[in-house]
């Protein structure tokens, strides 16, 4: 592996103008130098890495042929940065990416001057980028603007809802649609196919490249027989190729062309910025390119845990998670239930639908990047009597908010929302954390929000939303299950929990499903420090079990028979559970008190789950600190509302 001291280049690169003195030969040895920087990083702190290893040459292009910052590049999602980063005055910070402290794995405008658009969720590059480019035209600004956008990301719907205001308005705008057949798993659907047959063209445009050369060096004739040349192309193109999608957007397209070619991508990206039109360049991309492992299986390397770069081989991760619980309940479920069928909008391997698809082959719909159209593609399918499971991470889950409410939930039609990725998400940072989704859609009537605290639970939970009779969603974290305690195999009864810990303490503390492991630990250090000392705080733990709805009039009767009472959750604390529940008491039980905790509003920048969770006071230390404060306090009914830290992890 090449260290950073040994790479003569890269060292040399400050700032994206050290790129345009670059020959040849020297971009192509810094492109080098430039995967051996990411695969040694991410080998070490985990990370995107195919799809980073594939956009290197596409980069240095996009750096030599435009003027960042004066131009402004948009990168679509943003997990693709790492080499702008690189070349952007971060090389020095770029060892600590997606860890605490350390810079992000996507865009950010406070982090520097050369991101220009924060980025982490797909389909968003092309509407930023004309908005930026319209208010520069507004303002009198001068500078380009760029929008750099997968083929996957091209299948979210918002994408064309871009396109077709962009041929309107007709303003100058350079779309580089990145073609590699990947978003997170290969792609789906009838864009996807189009751009396989647009792609096809590759092998021609280059001998078409070759012959051009040819004859346009030719003395004398060349420049002449090059013109005739190009009359007959463009008329032979009028009449076997009319249109093609983008010019019936109103884009000029060029493409498909080699997007490992520097030369060549720095010649059309200059071409098209002469234009001063909206234009797509179409480059083809190989996702893991330089890196052999990551080229056969792109899918397995999209984002990687930290990994032996010696080898490539990805280090374990724990035996069992809470998305390997979903996967195995779902096959359970499918291999009795012909009806079940599940639906994801690409990110069938990230929620471990592989298996249910192989175990229930034609049952398993990927949409591609359409969160909007899963929902209601689910609703349509529940509509005529199947039972869908749509399977997002809850961040994404936000894009969906109209159609979960209008869909499935108003219509209470029987769709099981399975939310992954809910609560605390390592490294990723902001736009990716999960804490949002109980406070959207605890409001939502006739919809249950189960938050499971171990593999068994979701495995019932998942059994009752199916066997409901109407819609639920079933939220869990990006995290190992936790041991099993007895009280979690208890049947499910809507809007009640159960008792994981229970010895008759004076506080008790309500979690719900992921934290629910926390207060156990946090409970049984208080009940152990209690013995040693001979004295101290002791808890019981209650697992809520539902965000929504909550059988009040049971809850009350639990929370009378204690003095005070400490609800934790995983999301935001305005409007979560932790919130209503802190009203419910106080306005029935004013001598009981009441505190709540759980995650600000603002969302922390990346870190471990272990690391934002402490950082919320959140985890067993934390929630265990919180029961020794409160009943240090005061007692006589007041009402406590305990607030995050305030810190970054």
């Amino acid at each position: 592996m090449v260290s950073f001291s040994a790479m003569s280049i890269l060292d040399t690169i400050e700032s994206p103008g050290d790129i345009k003195r670059l020959d040849a030969a020297g971009l192509k040895a810094l492109a080098s130098e430039i995967r051996a920087a990411i695969i040694d990083v991410v080998g070490r702190n985990g990370g995107h890495l195919a799809s980073n290893l594939g956009v290197v040459e596409l980069t240095l292009a996009l750096h030599k042929v435009f003027e960042s910052p004066k131009d402004a590049i948009v990168w679509d999602v943003g997990h693709q940065c790492y080499a702008h980063k690189l070349i952007t005055g971060r090389r020095d910070l770029f060892e600590g990416i997606r860890r605490s402290g350390g810079i992000s794995g996507f865009p950010k405008r406070d982090e520097s001057p050369h991101d220009a658009f924060d980025t982490g969720h797909a389909s968003t590059s092309i509407s930023a980028a004309l908005g930026m480019l319209e208010a520069r035209r507004v303002l009198g600004e001068g500078g380009e603007v760029v929008a750099v956008i997968g083929d996957g990301a091209l299948t979210g719907g918002m994408a064309f809802e871009a396109l077709s205001h962009a041929g309107h308005m007709g303003l100058p705008l350079v779309v580089v649609l990145n073609d590699n057949k990947m978003s997170i798993s290969a792609n789906v659907g009838a864009i996807s196919r189009y751009l396989s047959r647009l792609s096809a063209t590759v092998r021609y445009q280059v001998i078409r490249d070759r012959v051009d050369r040819v004859v346009k060096g030719l003395p004398r004739v060349g420049s002449f027989l090059y013109a005739w040349m190009v009359r007959i192309k463009r008329a032979m193109k009028a009449l076997l190729f009319k249109e093609n999608l983008f010019s019936d957007f109103g884009f000029e397209y060029a493409g498909p062309i080699d997007g490992h070619d520097i030369a060549g991508m720095v010649r059309v990206l200059r071409e098209a910025k002469s234009l001063r039109k909206p234009v797509v360049v179409h480059v083809v991309t190989r996702k893991g390119r330089g890196f052999g492992l990551a080229e056969e299986n792109p899918s397995l390397y999209h984002g990687v845990s930290p990994m032996r770069c010696t080898d490539g081989e990805v280090e374990p991760v724990a035996p069992s998670t809470f998305t390997e619980a979903f996967s195995r309940a779902m096959v359970r479920r499918g291999c009795f239930d012909d009806r079940l069928v599940a639906v994801t909008a690409a990110m069938t391997k990230g929620l471990g639908l592989e298996s249910f698809a192989a175990a229930c082959p034609g049952r398993l719909y990927d949409v591609g990047i359409a969160e909007e159209h899963a929902v209601t593609f689910a609703a349509g399918l529940a509509a005529q009597g199947l039972r869908p499971v749509v399977g997002l991470y809850s961040t994404f889950s936000q894009r969906a908010v109209d159609q979960i409410f209008h869909d499935v939930a108003l219509p209470r039609l029987r769709v099981v929302l399975a939310l992954d990725r809910a609560g605390a998400v390592a490294d990723d940072g902001e736009t990716h954390q999960g804490i949002y989704d109980i406070a959207l859609f605890r409001s939502f009537p006739g919809l249950p929000i189960l938050a499971p605290a171990s593999a068994a639970e979701l495995g019932l939970f998942l059994e009752w939303a199916l066997d409901s009779g109407g819609p639920a969603i079933v939220r869990f974290p990006k995290a190992p299950c936790p041991r099993e305690e007895a009280a979690y195999s208890q049947p499910v009864e809507e809007g009640r929990g159960v008792f994981a810990r229970r010895s008759g303490a004076e506080s008790l503390i309500i979690a719900l499903g992921g934290l629910a492991p926390c207060a156990v630990d946090a409970s049984d250090a208080l009940l152990r420090e209690s013995a040693q000392s001979g004295g101290g705080s002791v808890a019981d733990v209650y697992s809520a079990r539902f965000a929504s709805p909550i059988d009040e009039d049971f809850l009350l009767d639990i929370a009378s028979a204690y003095r005070r009472v400490l609800i934790l959750e995983e999301g935001v604390e305005r409007g979560g559970l932790g919130e209503g529940l802190v009203s419910l008491i106080s306005s029935r039980m004013p001598r009981v008190e009441a505190m709540a905790a759980g995650f600000p509003a603002r969302p922390y920048p990346q870190g471990s789950r272990d690391e934002l969770l402490a950082a919320a006071g959140l985890d067993a230390i934390g929630i265990a600190a919180r029961i020794r404060s409160a009943e240090r306090s005061r007692p006589g009914g007041r009402i406590y509302m305990f607030k995050a830290a305030g810190g970054s992890p």
